[in-house]
């Protein structure tokens, strides 16, 4: 069982960039269009059926999920076609940096990204250069004030690591081929997965300075406001000033 999570705090930081692009349906709308290319019924589909999860969790309209299903199956060809793509880099003081974009001009994003990493003294890098330090890994949250039960449940299903978090937060790391089973095993016990999906987590994590990490942390928000960027990863180790900081701002 690992150390106190940073996940509420980063989370609340997540969902005001969320709130304030004002695009929060445009990006499960991808995630959905893209998840449903494996299958369009979410019984035998997970990765759509979480995505799902979180569309429903967004009060996001039944007609908009259902037209991105069809989208994604080819049922539906109106729209843009999306690709998912994984691009890489270095940001300021060497931090390792990867980018998930689900997009429909290549083009237009890897300029966008490029526009933010230079404004940041950082720079893209070739396919391959980063992505060795990281894993990719099952991730989910749950709130549960019992962390032993949930530690065991999680821990028989196949999950590799159980943090701690705030206001009962916990956070489970599992290997790829068990993150299905553990989220079965849990959602059976009537735990709701606040948050749950694949992610790519650095093998080994570098400490800068509280200010240095600022700046990282704030060019990772301002790379998650592009509507076609998903998600943002780093090797960056997030201290508690550092974050109390950042949340202050």
């Amino acid at each position: 069982m690992s150390g106190h999570s940073k996940w509420s705090t980063i989370k609340r930081k997540k969902g005001a960039a969320d709130a304030k692009r004002g695009a929060l349906f445009t990006r499960l709308t991808k995630e959905i269009t893209i998840a449903a290319r494996e299958g369009g019924d979410p019984d035998t589909n997970f990765k759509l059926r979480l995505a799902m999860d979180k569309a429903r969790a967004s009060n996001m309209p039944k007609e908009h999920i259902e037209r991105a299903i069809r989208r994604g199956t080819g049922e539906d060809k109106e729209g843009a076609a999306f690709e998912e793509v994984m691009y890489e880099g270095y940001g300021p003081h060497g931090v390792g940096m990867l980018f998930e974009v689900f997009t429909d001009n290549r083009n237009r994003t890897l300029g966008e990204i490029r526009r933010q990493m230079t404004r940041a003294n950082g720079r893209l890098a070739e396919a391959g250069a980063v992505s060795w330090q990281f894993t990719r890994k099952g991730y989910c949250v749950v709130h549960s004030p019992n962390l032993e039960s949930v530690f065991e449940m999680a821990v028989e299903a196949g999950a590799d690591d159980v943090i701690e978090g705030e206001d009962d937060a916990i956070e489970i790391y599992t290997p790829v081929e068990s993150f299905h089973s553990v989220t079965q095993r849990l959602q059976k016990a009537g735990l709701e997965l606040e948050d749950a999906g694949l992610r790519m987590e650095p093998n080994q994590r570098m400490a800068l300075d509280v200010n240095e990490t600022v700046q990282i942390l704030r060019l990772v928000e301002n790379l998650e406001v592009l509507d076609d960027v998903q998600g943002v990863y780093t090797n960056l180790e997030y201290s508690d000033e550092a974050l109390g900081v950042l949340e202050a701002a």
